[in-house]
């Protein structure tokens, strides 16, 4: 059998000269807790309103109530998560007015279901004949059930921003026709809520 001769190195350990272990920094508990408080304390800063809610510190209630009364028909434009329009619906409530909610989709002709008998024609099926129901006029029937004490009547329109520039326009002029009627439509989306009157929205006072 041949033999084979194995060589075994001994490897010496690394030498650092002086001047290089001058240069590494021993990084100490303390520094470490240092730097976590640096980077904690830059955090988003938190004011009262984030704590308490945006739509309970307004101060524009009353300014609000006076452009109701103002232009009568008012285009109102809330945030995406919603609940803000409540706290102005409150007020509104609280000041005597009575409301009718309706959707702008499936609305058809706002002059006609608003002031106007009405025709729906149910479903059939096809088995049975083709009828035609009329129904009230929206706001003068619900103008007749108003009780002596009530202020008047707000038409709140949701998602009237898929109406068209002339069904805005009669909105607009709905107050006129109507003096105990009060109407708010709900325009679109905004990061806070906001207003405008009705009539600049649907370009009625440049017409004019």
């Amino acid at each position: 059998m041949a033999s084979h001769a194995v060589c075994i190195q001994r490897v010496a350990p690394p030498c650092f000269e002086a001047s290089q272990l001058n240069k590494s920094k021993t990084v100490s508990p303390f520094s470490v807790s240092i730097t976590r408080r640096k980077r904690r304390s830059s955090g988003v800063r938190c004011s009262l309103v984030d704590f308490i809610g945006g739509d309970l510190v307004k101060p524009d209630i009353g300014r609000w109530l006076e452009d109701v009364e103002k232009h009568k028909a008012i285009a109102i434009y809330t945030p995406h998560e919603g609940g803000y329009e409540g706290r102005y619906l409150n007020r509104l409530k609280e000041q005597g007015y009575y409301f009718l909610d309706i959707s702008a989709r499936g609305l058809g002709d706002p002059e006609t279901t608003l002031l106007n008998p009405y025709p729906v024609c149910p479903a059939h099926l096809g088995k049975q004949p083709i009828a035609r129901w009329y129904y009230p006029p929206e706001v003068d029937y619900r103008l007749s059930a108003l009780p002596p004490s009530a202020k008047g009547l707000v038409v709140w329109i949701i998602e009237a921003k898929v109406l068209s520039k002339s069904e805005l326009q009669f909105l607009a002029l709905l107050p006129s026709l109507r003096p105990n009627v009060r109407v708010v439509a709900e325009c679109g989306n905004w990061r806070k809520f906001m207003w405008k009157p009705l009539a600049e929205i649907a370009e009625l006072a440049a017409q004019e």
